[in-house]
């Protein structure tokens, strides 16, 4: 399956904005929607995507593997619900610096096209030969 990374860059500054808010007014709930939009993106379906997709017609120049992406979107998830763990328990810090990691991730992203959850999963794909193996979609 194949990515715009038009679309991509798209999601990650939806993302920004929405972790942004989540920072300076608290909400556990736009976390949680946020962390919805991650578990859509690892299906391949992620609500941004599908609202750039709806707006911008024009075909895109190139595309990617949506591999690395997906497992950007199962980090992101991570991160989200370690979010929602710390808001849940109280444990401030934890909701904060979870958020605040996702956000930054989701930053250079939206901002310098550098994906860190694909440069991840291109590392895992390096070192362990088993993740060389394709999966059947």
């Amino acid at each position: 399956m194949r990515a715009d990374p038009r679309a991509l860059r798209f999601g990650a500054a939806m993302t920004t904005l929405i972790l942004l808010l989540v920072l300076v007014t608290g909400s556990a709930w736009l976390l949680a929607a946020q962390a919805v939009v991650f578990a859509f993106g690892i299906a391949g379906r992620s609500p941004y995507g599908m609202l750039f997709g709806a707006f911008v017609r024009s075909a895109p120049k190139e595309t990617e593997d949506s591999r690395p992406p997906r497992f950007a979107q199962g980090v992101g998830l991570v991160f989200a619900v370690a979010g929602l763990a710390g808001f849940a328990t109280g444990i401030m810090p934890l909701a904060l610096v979870a958020t605040a990691a996702a956000l930054l991730a989701a930053f250079l992203n939206a901002a310098f096209g550098f994906c860190l959850g694909c440069e991840m999963y291109l590392l895992i794909r390096r070192i362990l030969p088993a993740a060389n193996m394709e999966v059947p979609q």
